[in-house]
């Protein structure tokens, strides 16, 4: 069973990656940070490395390219992945010399695919090469919902927007927060004093 090192920031991305690629029958070691992947691929016995280029501490170039270079780690292929709205230098990419792009939200098969090409796997097949196969009648397509990825778009939709609902909510209390204008004097006059004897005329 192949092993694959999966190194992202993201929860969601890490559940969404593990699930597809288990399902796929490979086993899967997972971290969060640049460090943490250099000393798992120095003892996990990986087969193929999924990298976010965006970690926290060691961006995922960097470490592709620890892994082409230094010798005391094992030269695997290196498939870099990048969040929909983080910025993707391509011609970094090709200097560190990735293997693969694979964007996120993760599409099954396109994930699916890129591994097993990487390592040479080809999907078992479930009967002969030239075997008659029974004539289906076609059904109508259902959709398929996933809800690691529904959630994992609408985790990033929800960042996106953050910024400008926060700066909103902020104008809206400080509108509400700031004094109200003093009246003037003229103004102050013009309102009768319950206290003077004319009041009461």
């Amino acid at each position: 069973m192949s092993r694959i090192l999966l190194a992202d920031r993201s929860p969601h991305a890490q559940r969404m990656g593990e699930r597809i690629l288990r399902e796929e029958g490979f086993e899967v070691v997972t971290v969060t940070s640049g460090e943490s992947a250099l000393v798992r691929l120095g003892d996990a016995d990986a087969d193929l490395a999924l990298v976010d280029v965006s970690l926290p501490d060691i961006s995922g170039y960097s470490i592709c390219a620890r892994l082409k270079g230094d010798a005391s780690l094992p030269r695997i292929p290196v498939i870099l992945t990048v969040g929909e709205f983080d910025p993707f230098d391509e011609q970094e990419a090709r200097r560190v010399e990735a293997d693969g792009v694979v964007k996120k939200p993760f599409e099954a098969s396109v994930l699916s695919l890129t591994v097993r090409k990487l390592l040479g796997r080809e999907r078992p097949k479930t009967q002969p090469e030239g075997a008659s196969r029974p004539v289906r009648r076609q059904s109508p397509p259902v959709a398929i919902v996933d809800p690691e990825r529904v959630r994992a778009a609408v985790t990033v939709a929800v960042d996106a927007a953050m910024p400008a609902l926060v700066d909103e909510i902020t104008r809206r209390v400080l509108v509400a927060l700031s004094p109200k204008p003093v009246q003037s004097a003229e103004t102050q006059s013009s309102i009768p004093n319950p206290l003077t004897p004319d009041s009461h005329a």
